[in-house]
């Protein structure tokens, strides 16, 4: 419920707090001793109106507002309902919404980057790098189908790094064709080039 005049109210209600704090300079008995009874009613008001009336008065009014409006489940089934009950339901939820990675058991994110892995070596630019990435990911999958810890099972296959450093090699030439020329740089210091522009 709404009081109308509210604002008013407001206003007088810090007047008379202003004036409390000065001591009672401008304000007369009368006016002080009215905004006192007002502010009793006001609050004998907010007690009058429970939690769940103002909880509902605050539902109707944001509906109102229009802020239930194209919200993202509205009409559709909220997903997850009909599945069976997994203990862990809020965790993978919350992996999948914030796009969390590098969490969970070694068999998975192992799997996952053997997945990635060909466009994680197309990104470097020599054969030391791919050797070194490849070597790092053999001896992580050997570590973890040594770990004993429980999970799922490691069924990630190591690399054959000579091979995949060929696989990459040619990968690489028919990315970048042979005999285009390079573009040619200008000869000189940046800053003669410039005076000479100008």
């Amino acid at each position: 419920m709404i009081v109308a005049g509210g604002s008013n109210f407001r206003k007088r209600v810090e007047r008379a707090a202003g004036a409390r704090s000065s001591r009672g300079a401008g304000i007369p008995v009368e006016e002080e001793a009215e905004l006192a009874a007002a502010e009793a009613r006001e609050r004998s008001k907010k007690k009058a109106f429970g939690d769940a009336a103002r909880a509902d008065y605050l539902v109707r009014d944001a509906m109102a507002q229009g802020k239930f409006d194209n919200l993202k489940y509205a009409g559709k089934p909220i997903p997850g309902l009909a599945d069976v009950h997994d203990p862990d339901w809020w965790l993978k939820g919350l992996l999948q919404r914030e796009d969390l990675s590098g969490l969970g058991p070694k068999a998975i994110l192992l799997r996952t980057e053997d997945a990635q892995l060909e466009q994680r070596l197309d990104a470097q630019f020599t054969q030391k790098q791919v050797r070194d990435i490849l070597e790092d990911f053999n001896a992580r999958v050997v570590d973890a189908r040594r770990q004993l810890q429980g999970g799922p099972p490691v069924v990630t296959r190591t690399r054959d790094v000579p091979a995949e450093l060929q696989r990459w090699v040619e990968r690489k030439a028919t990315r970048v064709p042979p005999g285009e020329p390079e573009p040619e740089r200008p000869k000189g210091r940046w800053w003669r080039r410039r005076r000479s522009t100008d």
